[in-house]
């Protein structure tokens, strides 16, 4: 790859696939690449209302949306997702894996069901569609791959087992493909979250004494918003990141510094 040259957080002309892309911090996402310039293939299950949102505010930027449906657990939908992506009128140049579920109970009472809903989602998926989005950066010689890991990535939390699990093998998940891609000119790295206001922490939200258990441990006394999260992953897939391979980036209020 030659020298950049201009701004290096430019992403104009860049095509990105960011999964989970209807709410939350996948829309965050969408839209803060939009707003650096890329055009955006966004990721769900099923187009819906949220959908609508993210490709209205992208375009607001004057960027290309499309959205493709595919549900991550479900592997015959995965290899067809993959199979679109090959015929795109382009190869992408970012992949944000950002899609994710959470099942909370107990060890006790975490079936085998939600421990497989929960893998299939975030680990198998991100594994699959890395490894073969991946290749065509491989070919080209360029390419930014960004995981979305979590706080629990380094703890064990409470009564989410497989949550947990699944994020924590996400770490190590981004070195090993660090290890080996990054010597081809592709960028393997992750963020992070800590507390986060989303819909996947809605049950912690109105539970009011877990809140303020949680919200007393994070130096920044606050829930953190989808785009503070959104933000760091544009710097990942930019430019000014290309010396960045194999980090998990914690965006966490300080969370994990008390």
């Amino acid at each position: 790859m030659t020298e950049h040259r201009g701004n290096p957080f430019d992403l104009t002309g860049r095509l990105a696939v960011v999964t989970g892309s209807s709410r939350g911090i996948g829309q965050a996402i969408c839209v803060a690449l939009a707003r650096a310039g890329a055009d955006i293939l966004g990721v769900s299950t099923g187009r819906s209302g949220d959908d609508v949102e993210t490709e209205r505010a992208v375009r607001q930027h004057g960027r290309r949306f499309e959205h493709l449906g595919c549900d991550l657990g479900n592997r015959d939908e995965l290899y067809r997702l993959v199979s679109d992506l090959r015929g795109w009128d382009r190869a992408p140049d970012i992949l944000v894996n950002n899609a994710g579920v959470i099942r909370r109970a107990p060890i006790h009472e975490h079936s085998d069901e939600d421990w497989d809903t929960v893998m299939s989602v975030n680990l198998d998926a991100t594994f699959l569609l890395s490894r073969e989005i991946g290749k065509s950066m491989i070919a080209r010689g360029e390419g930014k791959i960004i995981f979305v890991a979590s706080v629990l990535s380094f703890q064990g939390g409470l009564n989410v087992p497989g949550y947990a699990a699944s994020k924590g093998a996400i770490t190590n998940l981004v070195r090993a493909f660090a290890n080996e891609w990054a010597g081809k000119g592709v960028n393997v790295n992750a963020v992070a979250p800590g507390y986060v206001a989303t819909d996947n922490t809605q049950a912690l939200q109105a539970d009011e004494v877990r809140s303020a258990e949680l919200l007393a441990r994070v130096p920044a006394g606050r829930w953190g918003h989808p785009d503070e999260i959104a933000n760091p992953v544009v710097f990942l897939a930019s430019d000014a990141a290309r010396f960045v391979h194999g980090s998990i980036l914690t965006v966490d209020g300080g969370w994990l510094g008390r």
